[in-house]
């Protein structure tokens, strides 16, 4: 993957993990996604290398790993994107 596209995906997983935060979703499930979204946020706007854009998106994809489901269609489908961005961007 190169750099243009690696940065492209981040910022595609920020967005998604973004979109969840003006969703209805419990309140333990919100903060394992808000912190997903600040150290998403994080490697999408930093000018960090590609290795530590990936290690923060394997920190990401930790977090996600705590949620179960959002309660929420449209929570549900933009934490889906998001993991697989997140596996896209890893597996590099």
């Amino acid at each position: 993957m190169t750099d243009d596209a690696l940065d492209a995906r981040a910022r595609e997983l920020h967005a998604h993990l973004e979109a969840t935060a003006e969703l209805p979703i419990d309140r333990e499930t919100n903060r394992w996604l808000g912190e997903a979204e600040a150290v998403a946020r994080d490697a999408a706007r930093s000018d960090l290398s590609a290795t530590v854009v990936r290690e923060r998106i394997r920190h990401v994809e930790d977090l996600l790993s705590e949620v179960d489901g959002t309660g929420h269609e449209a929570g549900n489908e933009h934490l889906e994107a998001a993991r697989t961005l997140c596996r896209e961007i890893v597996s590099g």
